[in-house]
């Protein structure tokens, strides 16, 4: 069972190009919100997480854009855990208006300690990062 949750943005101005579109580079900031909302969702806020003494360092970035999102255009991000194991998770991005597919994504991460070397996330954290806390 995957952990997921819904995130809904309104395009801001700031975040469009000349052309009125939303820039390709603030998908992967959208995906930064929908990780943080699926954290506080799962009671842990991934301030809670550093508190623990990890990082969950990103390891890899992968956007897909099928169309286009305007100014002040209201989206639906989904997110989701699309894989968990004891040193690194992945997260999966979905990015609707209503019905319509308007990019996918993913990210990848490896926790690490204070020091940035590897470690093994706790039993509890790996529990509700899979979705069964």
């Amino acid at each position: 069972m995957n952990a997921e949750t819904q995130t809904v943005i309104r395009a801001r101005y700031a975040e469009t190009d000349a052309m009125g579109v939303v820039h390709h580079a603030t998908y992967p900031i959208w995906f930064e919100l929908g990780r943080s909302d699926l954290m506080r969702a799962l009671g842990l806020p991934y301030s809670e997480v550093e508190r623990r003494g990890y990082y969950l360092m990103l390891s890899g970035l992968n956007v897909r854009y099928h169309r286009a999102v305007r100014y002040d255009e209201e989206v639906t991000l989904h997110t989701r855990t699309a894989e968990v194991r004891s040193r690194t998770v992945n997260f999966s991005y979905e990015l609707r208006r209503g019905e319509e597919l308007l990019a996918t994504g993913e990210t990848h991460h490896i926790a690490t300690d204070r020091q940035y070397r590897p470690a093994r996330m706790p039993d509890d954290v790996l529990a509700l990062l899979r979705g069964e806390g």
